[in-house]
């Protein structure tokens, strides 16, 4: 299963790639719907860890626990991406690659390409939540273009 997504971000390569790496940014946007992200910790080097908390209505539904694989500024982030639920301690962590480019639009702007693979495990284990991770990604994108992109 693969997440095929693009995008054009009004904001310049550098903000958007940014956007994923601020720990003080990163909750303004990087949840989908109603969600709240509770928790970021960010060590922003290849081999880093990327780890995300989300709430609904103030239950904690889990996250993510991520590696940043690969760093190409203003151009490219690649993630090992492990969905994880709300008891970190036991249960899977289903492992994906998801892969961010970046590229300068005419207009000023950033068109943005998400590719999320690796997602059969995860649409094997919860079909539900598999097949939300476009959606969920359509939503969360929605959320950054609004906020730097004015």
């Amino acid at each position: 299963m693969i997440v095929r997504l693009e995008r054009t971000i009004r904001a310049a390569p550098h903000a958007v790639y940014r956007a994923w790496l601020d720990p003080e940014v990163v909750p303004r946007w990087l949840a989908p719907g109603d969600l709240t992200v509770t928790l970021v910790e960010i060590d922003e080097r290849p081999g880093g860890r990327y780890r995300i908390r989300q709430a609904d209505a103030g239950r904690d539904v889990g996250g993510v626990d991520a590696e940043l694989v690969g760093l190409v500024p203003d151009r490219r982030l690649v993630f090992r991406w492990g969905f994880v639920g709300p008891d970190r301690r036991t249960g899977s962590t289903f492992d994906s690659l998801l892969t961010v480019t970046l590229q300068p639009a005419a207009d000023g702007g950033t068109v943005l390409t998400l590719v999320h693979e690796r997602l059969e495990e995860l649409g094997e284990a919860l079909p539900d939540v598999a097949g939300n991770v476009g959606p969920g990604w359509d939503l969360a994108l929605a959320k950054l273009n609004k906020l730097i992109g004015g």
